[in-house]
C-alpha cells in the first residue's frame, strides 16, 4: 500500500539513525518515525490510496505518538486538525464540528470527550495505540505542495476561533525562512515546553527541528523545574517560549539556592539561541533574563495566518520593544487607512506578503477575502518602523485606544506601568466611556500581595507618561485572564470593569 510523502518525512530518510525525539518513553531514532508514521497512514487509509484531503482531527499530547501521526495523516493525503489537549467537551465539539474531519485520532488522554464526539457525530474513531499497531504502508509516493497540509485554529481572542489552512507548500516555506534565519542544523537539541495545537509550537520547534534532523525534546507540559533541569543540563542548544513562561523560570531561579543558582547560568549558557515570541515581551523580562543567562532574548514576531514574518537577528543588535526585520523571503509594510505605505516614524496597520502566508480561513470565503489587500495580509497589528526595526503597537481591534481624541498603544502604557514595584503584570483596555471614547483602564497583578489605589497609580504614571495615557480605573486580580499560549485576552479584561 502506498503512502504519499511531503518533503520533511523524505528528508527524514537521510537521518534515520539519529534521535528525533526524546519523551517520557524515551528516546526515538527519525528510522522509528518514518515506520511508526507508515503504520499511522496505514491505519488512516484501510486500503485506500489516498485520503484526498479529508480533515483529519487528533487529540495528542506532546510527544513521540503525536509527531507519528501528524506525519501520518500527511503521509495519507489528509489534513491534519491538532485539537487542543487543554480544551473540556465543548470547545472540541466546536472545533471539530466546523473542522468536519472524515475521521477522529485519539490517546488515552482525549480519549473520553472524541469518543462521545465521534458517537454523537457518526464519525470515524481510532486511538493511537491501535494505529500504531498496524502494517505499515509502503513506498513514499511524492506529495504535491499544493495539496491543504494542515489546519490550525485561531486562538478566538475576538469572535469564535476559526481554522487557518496551509498547504505543504507554505509549511515548507515557513520552516524554510527559520531554518535559514536562526540557523538551525542536525547538531541542535530543543526543548519543547508549548502546546501543540499552536504554530509556535508545531513550527518553530518541532517543524524545525524535524526539518534539520535535530532533536526535540518534549515535555507534556510546561513545568519550570522540569525545564530548567534540561536548561541546567547544558544538552539544549535551542530554547524558545512564550513571555510568561520565561517570568515563571525567572521566579524559579530567583527561589532557588545559590548553588542551584550557579548551576542554571552555567547550563543556559551552553545554548546559542532563546527566543521569544506570541506576546510582547517585557523589557524588564528581557533584561532579568539575561542578567541571569547571558541570552538577549530573540524576539520575533508571527501569527497562525502566517507563520513568523519579522524576526530580531541571529547575528547582531537586539533591540528591546522590536521585532525586527522581515525573514527570509518574506515582505512586511506600514500603511495608513487607504492602503498607502507610510514614511519611516509613522504608525499604521502592518501587513505582510510572501509564500509562508495561508491559503484560506476554512468554509469562510468573505473573511479570507476580507483579510487581504491585493496580495497583502492585513494582519490587523499597528506597528511603526524605527531605524529599519519593526516595532508593534497593539492589536487594531483591543490595543490602539481612542481616548479623549488621541490614539495611544495599550502596549506602552504597559510597559512602563511594569517598572511600579507594586506591579507584577498588568493588562491595558479601552472601555466604552460617554466622555472619553475609550477610558485607559488597567488590570494588575500585584507582587507578594502588595496594595496599590488607583490616585497613587494614577500620580506615579503622570509623572512618566502623558496626561490622556493615564490609567482612569484600576482592578486588583489574582490573575490576568489568558489563553493557552499565556497571552492575556484582553476582552476578558474588559469585562472586569463592567462599563
Amino acid at each position: 500500500m502506498p503512502a504519499l510523502s511531503p518533503q520533511i518525512v523524505r528528508r527524514a530518510a537521510a537521518h534515520a539513525t539519529r534521535t528525533a525525539v526524546v519523551d517520557r518513553s524515551g528516546a526515538h531514532r527519525y528510522a522509528e518515525l518514518l515506520d511508526a508514521s507508515a503504520r499511522v497512514a496505514a491505519a488512516l487509509l484501510q486500503g485506500r490510496q489516498d485520503l484526498d484531503e479529508a480533515r483529519v482531527c487528533f487529540h495528542v499530547p506532546p510527544g513521540f505518538p503525536h509527531v507519528a501521526v501528524q506525519w501520518g495523516i500527511w503521509r495519507a493525503g489528509g489534513i491534519a486538525v491538532p485539537l487542543a489537549a487543554s480544551h473540556p467537551l465543548r470547545e472540541l465539539e466546536y472545533t471539530i464540528g466546523d473542522a468536519d474531519p472524515e475521521m477522529i485520532v485519539a490517546s488515552d488522554a482525549g480519549i473520553a470527550h472524541c469518543r462521545q464526539i465521534a458517537s454523537a457525530t457518526g464519525r470515524r474513531f481510532l486511538l493511537v495505540d491501535d494505529a500504531l499497531k498496524a502494517v505499515p504502508a509502503t513506498g513514499l509516493l511524492e506529495l504535491p505542495a499544493s495539496r491543504r497540509a494542515m489546519m490550525v485554529y485561531t486562538s478566538g481572542t475576538t469572535g469564535r476561533p476559526r481554522g487557518v489552512v496551509v498547504t505543504h507548500a507554505m509549511l515548507e516555506a515557513q520552516i524554510l525562512s527559520l531554518v535559514k534565519a536562526w540557523s538551525w542544523s542536525a547538531d541542535d537539541r530543543i526543548l519543547l515546553v508549548l502546546p501543540l495545537h499552536h504554530v509556535h509550537g508545531i513550527l518553530n520547534v518541532v517543524c524545525c527541528a524535524l526539518w534539520s534532523g535535530a532533536t526535540c525534546e518534549m515535555l507534556p507540559a510546561f513545568d519550570a523545574d522540569a525545564t530548567w533541569d534540561a536548561i541546567a543540563s547544558g544538552r539544549l542548544t535551542l530554547f524558545m517560549a512564550v513571555p510568561t513562561i520565561y517570568r515563571k523560570l525567572i521566579d524559579v531561579y530567583d527561589a532557588a539556592p545559590p548553588s542551584r543558582q550557579a548551576t542554571m547560568r552555567a547550563g543556559a549558557g551552553q545554548a546559542r539561541l532563546m527566543v521569544s515570541g506570541s506576546a510582547a515581551l517585557p523589557v524588564q523580562t528581557l533584561e532579568r533574563w539575561r542578567e541571569i543567562t547571558g541570552h538577549t532574548l530573540l524576539e520575533r514576531y508571527g501569527m497562525t495566518e502566517i507563520g513568523m514574518a519579522l524576526s530580531n537577528p541571529l547575528e547582531g543588535e537586539r533591540r528591546p520593544g522590536s521585532v525586527g526585520a522581515p525573514l527570509p523571503g518574506l515582505e512586511a509594510r506600514v500603511v495608513n487607512e487607504h492602503g498607502e505605505p507610510v514614511a519611516e516614524g509613522e504608525p499604521g496597520s502592518l501587513e505582510v506578503r510572501g509564500p509562508t502566508v495561508f491559503q484560506e480561513y476554512w468554509r469562510r470565503p468573505e473573511a479570507t477575502r476580507d483579510s487581504f489587500r491585493d496580495e497583502w495580509f492585513v494582519t490587523g497589528d499597528h506597528a511603526v518602523v524605527e531605524d529599519g526595526a519593526f516595532k508593534l503597537l497593539g492589536r487594531s481591534s483591543v490595543d490602539i485606544l481612542k481616548t479623549g481624541g488621541y490614539k495611544v498603544s495599550a502596549l506602552e502604557i504597559e510597559e512602563v506601568l511594569r517598572e511600579h514595584p507594586a506591579i507584577r503584570e498588568c493588562a491595558v483596555v479601552g472601555v466604552p466611556d460617554a466622555t472619553y471614547g475609550d477610558r485607559v483602564s488597567v488590570a494588575i497583578e500585584t507582587r507578594d500581595g502588595a496594595t496599590l489605589a488607583l490616585d497613587e497609580l494614577a500620580a506615579w504614571t503622570r509623572e512618566r507618561l502623558a496626561p490622556y495615557k493615564v490609567p482612569r480605573d484600576l482592578r486588583i486580580v489574582a490573575a490576568l485572564p489568558r489563553n493557552a499560549m499565556g497571552k492575556v485576552v484582553k476582552p476578558e479584561v474588559v469585562k472586569l470593569f463592567g462599563s
